[in-house]
């Protein structure tokens, strides 16, 4: 998949929200990608465009989808959901409940997808439901099917929307927050279940996520995303280990460490700007202790800094002064690098 220029506006009544502004991104066969960023950055919305689960009030611009060469923009929501929806592309939502039919006993839900997609007998599409079932970690799956979804626990349920998402055999699977109304020992267990499973079956995954430890564990390519732009792009190691953005940076300061000296958790001043009223230039200046005058005038370009890791920002600019790392950030970091060390020798 790869989306190029993918502009968004939405109309409301207190005015226009230029809410997507020039994303480009790709999502290589058979790897992970994390959109990351805080709320409102534009994650979700970037990939309901995706899937064709944008609101009425949404207004695409510009820009493209290409899925194996067919930009999925040009197409209607009713080849969308017949063609694309399921069968190549699937999505799982943050809380499972708002993705199950309460009314729906767990099988008929799996089932349904199959019936109708790929014509198959209910016989068949019930050992199918089942094998996905087992697939996916539920004990006692024949029982399972019988039960709705009020009868299932948070990480049950989360279970079986990923197996609804595999039902049609889908090619890229699409993450929102699928482990955040989870505890942390079922998180974990959710997590290594998708790599199991993307291993197993060759499938391409995009996670939308706030939280960077889920992306160190999972992820092969990362995009930082703020304002509505992907401002720092790279491989996982590029990203957590030479970070170019100061938003990269606080994003990686604000993670919860068990080793810091600090008695409180840092996080990142001021808000994120409104984009009813687009900023002029860097969105992220305002945050930003380094902030340069030009950063108040023009957008910075994306720099290239490898052939894989490119950050929108002017202190990379020739003619910039040399900024460090914030210490206790360089401090991270080297902790960081000290456990993947370990933990490759182990």
């Amino acid at each position: 998949m790869s989306i190029k220029n993918l502009d968004i506006t939405f109309k409301t009544n207190a005015g226009n929200i230029h809410a997507i502004r020039g994303v480009n991104f790709d999502l290589p066969r058979g790897k992970t990608v994390a959109l990351v960023g805080e709320s409102g950055s534009g994650k979700s919305v970037t990939m309901k465009a995706v899937t064709g689960l944008l609101d009425s009030n949404c207004i695409i611009n510009s820009g493209n989808i290409f899925y194996n060469g067919v930009d999925l923009l040009t197409l209607s929501k009713k080849d969308l959901r017949q063609k694309i929806n399921g069968q190549q592309i699937a999505m799982v939502f943050q809380d499972p409940m708002t993705s199950l039919d309460p009314t729906m006993t767990i099988g008929a839900q799996i089932m349904e997808g199959m019936l109708l997609h790929q014509k198959i007998s209910k016989s068949d599409a019930e050992k199918k439901a089942l094998e996905l079932l087992n697939l996916v970690g539920i004990i006692d799956a024949e029982k399972r099917m019988k039960n709705y979804p009020h009868q299932l626990s948070g990480g049950m349920r989360q279970r079986v929307v990923i197996a609804i998402a595999l039902s049609c055999e889908a090619k890229v699977l699409i993450c929102d927050e699928p482990t955040t109304a989870l505890d942390v020992t079922i998180q974990a267990k959710i997590l290594n279940l998708i790599k199991d499973i993307q291993a197993q079956m060759g499938l391409s995954v995009i996670y939308i996520t706030h939280d960077l430890g889920v992306v160190a564990k999972v992820a092969d390519f990362v995009n930082v995303m703020y304002a509505g732009k992907i401002i720092e792009t790279g491989t996982v190691d590029e990203i957590f280990y030479d970070p170019r953005h100061p938003y990269t940076w606080g994003l990686l300061s604000a993670m919860p460490d068990l080793e810091t000296d600090d008695a409180r958790l840092y996080s990142i001043p001021g808000s994120p700007p409104n984009l009813l009223h687009e900023p002029t230039g860097d969105a992220f200046a305002a945050r930003n202790q380094f902030a340069m005058k030009i950063d108040e005038k023009a957008a910075p370009p994306m720099f290239q800094i490898t052939e894989t890791h490119f950050a929108a920002t002017w202190l990379l600019h020739p003619d910039a002064p040399k900024i460090e790392l914030p210490p206790e950030l360089k401090a991270r970091l080297e902790r960081s690098r000290k456990a993947a060390f370990l933990g490759d020798k182990a």
